[in-house]
């Protein structure tokens, strides 16, 4: 197996520099070992104008055997089943990602001690595979590496046998790719996308997989039109992993439509405390005073946007009269606990009918989300920012549109009953605000009269007479129906 990576430079800025960012000397011919074979690094020319680093795998086949035999760990179908006739090991594959990841571990990372101003800048790069296997041919591969900022992607399909054109191309093409790239970029992108163009892996496919998928991925995978098409392939078509994959990445791709971390929106677990407010029986009290409404409302399907860790899931269930429950949150974490406390594996049939996790940003319409009889946000709109809530407005009210919405949120005027809590702070780390009951009320009756619903306030837990209750719930009801509701009503 063979690619080489190839650069231009000048007498100020050499292409030998290359030889710093692979942190292999150009001087020397270098060979590694690895579990199927050896790996030899060499630069064919290495001068001011043109550098060219060279990546050859020897691949041993009694290794490739050994470690093909078998369907467990370790085993490879194609490798064992192809013995004593096999191209393969000419062919570019995941042993070829393997041996990258062994060989240019520090430049897949991006980390150079010695010129680190380059490794962080894009640089002309010419890339060439001799021998790519591509299931789903040359356009496959242009649709793989064209979003990606190469300014020259050639797929040139190699024949059966050059002897006898008529009997056509072979599955195998060579791939020349040139453009301005950073150097880690580029060997991420044919880390993950060899062994997808491949469509198999010559190793057992482990959890672990999906971490390094998403590692190399970082930066292009969330965002590429084959996400899931890469996602899939990559973990040899693995369910469960590519599930896994695909709601970590859908979480990468919400941090950044709002420029934010991925910690910052998977956020709805407090590792350090209970979500839980304190004093406890306030939050009991709320899940009442939500039930209560539900009941009067005779809302029979209900969504819980922003369901946390699952408690007002777990509450619903246990009344009969909820007969669809929907719990939908962004963070992945949270939707993971919540499966845990209601405990989904071990459900009976009739009961995780009832039920159903999703993960989605409240922000987004979601035509999943119309038809519903009640819509409840408990405790949510406090950890959204300010600006965003016209967004989550329209998602909820305007596009979603159940007949019920119910939204609690706390009372920052009895925060002074608090003598925990110091002077200013609000009661969780993550929320943006904290109304008081006169500006909740007219975001509300704004909200409402915006939608066509009608508006009226409960309040939750003791009611001081100074300053009022601990959290404060607004009850939407709407007052208009129009045809797409009574569609959705009907089915």
């Amino acid at each position: 197996m063979f690619l080489t990576i190839s650069t231009t430079g000048s007498p100020e800025r050499p292409a030998t520099d290359l030889g710093f960012l692979l942190h292999k000397h150009p001087d020397r011919a270098q060979a590694f070992s690895t579990s199927h074979g050896t790996a030899h690094v060499f630069y064919p020319e290495a001068s001011a104008e043109r550098c060219t680093a060279a990546l050859l795998l020897e691949v041993d086949p009694i290794a490739l055997v050994r470690k093909g035999k078998g369907k467990g760990r370790g085993g490879a179908p194609d490798s064992a089943l192809a013995q004593y006739v096999n191209d393969r090991p000419y062919a570019a594959s995941s042993l070829l990602s393997v041996a990258m990841s062994t060989v240019f571990k520090s430049a897949l990372s991006g980390a150079c001690k010695t010129m680190p101003e380059r490794a962080a800048a894009p640089m002309e790069l010419r890339i060439e595979v001799p021998a790519l296997p591509a299931r789903g041919g040359a356009e496959l591969v242009r649709k793989l590496f064209g979003p990606l900022g190469w300014t020259r992607v050639e797929a040139e399909a190699v024949p059966l046998d050059e002897t006898f054109p008529d009997w056509g191309d072979s599955r195998y093409v060579r791939l020349v790719l040139e453009g301005e790239l950073r150097l880690a970029d580029a060997l991420r992108q044919l880390y993950v996308l060899l062994p997808v163009l491949d469509d198999a892996k010559h190793y057992w496919v482990a959890p672990d997989e999906v971490d390094k998928l998403l590692r190399a991925g970082e930066g292009w995978l969330a965002e590429h039109p084959e996400h899931k098409l890469i996602t899939s392939r990559y973990l040899a078509r693995r369910w469960g992993l590519t599930r896994q994959a695909m709601e970590r990445l859908e979480l990468v791709r919400l941090a950044e439509a709002d420029d934010l971390d991925v910690e910052s929106v998977d956020n709805a677990v407090d590792e350090g405390s209970d979500t839980e407010e304190r004093p406890v029986p306030l939050a009991v009290h709320r899940r009442d005073a939500i039930l209560a409404a539900l009941n009067v409302a005779g809302a029979g399907r209900v969504l819980d946007l922003g369901c946390g860790q699952g408690q007002l899931v777990q509450a619903l269930l246990k009344d009969p009269r909820f007969t669809e429950i929907v719990g939908l949150d962004v963070s992945v974490r949270a939707l993971t606990i919540a499966s845990r406390r209601l405990k989904l594996d071990r459900m009976g049939e009739r009961q995780a009918a009832r039920v159903t996790l999703r993960q989605g940003s409240l922000t987004y319409t979601d035509k999943r989300l119309k038809g519903y009889d009640a819509a409840v946000l408990s405790e949510v709109i406090e950890h959204l920012d300010p600006e965003r809530l016209p967004a989550l407005e329209f998602a909820v009210f305007g596009s979603a549109r159940p007949r019920t919405v119910l939204v609690t949120t706390p009372n920052v005027e009895y925060n002074v009953r608090w003598e925990t809590l110091p002077a200013g702070h609000t009661r969780h780390g993550d929320h943006r605000f904290e109304w008081t009951r006169a500006e909740f009320r007219d975001w509300a009756q704004a909200v409402a009269g915006r939608h066509s619903y009608g508006v009226e306030f409960v309040p939750i837990g003791p009611d001081d007479p100074e300053v009022g209750p601990p959290t404060q719930m607004a009850v939407f009801r709407i007052t208009t129906t129009d045809e797409t509701e009574k569609e959705a009503k009907a089915a």
